[in-house]
């Protein structure tokens, strides 16, 4: 049996396909151009990199974070703990297991 969401904001932002197209049409006109700048730009080695990027962007400005959240991201004062710590700890992690 499956979990069924109660409403549709529990479900969070629709989903939004990674494609060029996709992340260009979801992203305010001023981003759009820049988006399409680094597309242009990039060679074929980064263009998944600068589609990931954005599309991430993208995600973000599909479901805003609130005020509170927002503020409390900048202050330092938001739950859970850096990305650099999780990193950091997962790369012990690699290491122990490789001995």
């Amino acid at each position: 049996m499956s979990a069924q969401t109660v409403h549709a904001s529990d479900a969070g932002p629709p989903p939004l396909p990674r494609t060029q197209n996709a992340v260009a049409t979801a992203l305010p006109p001023v981003e759009r151009m820049e988006f399409y700048r680094e597309m242009g730009e990039a060679d074929e080695t980064e263009l998944l990199g600068v589609l990931r990027r954005w599309w991430l962007r993208a995600r973000l400005y599909a479901a805003p974070l609130s005020e509170e959240t927002r503020t409390a991201v900048e202050a330092g004062r938001a739950p859970g703990r850096p990305a650099s710590a999780a990193l950091r700890e997962a790369v012990a992690l690699r290491e122990a297991q490789e001995r």
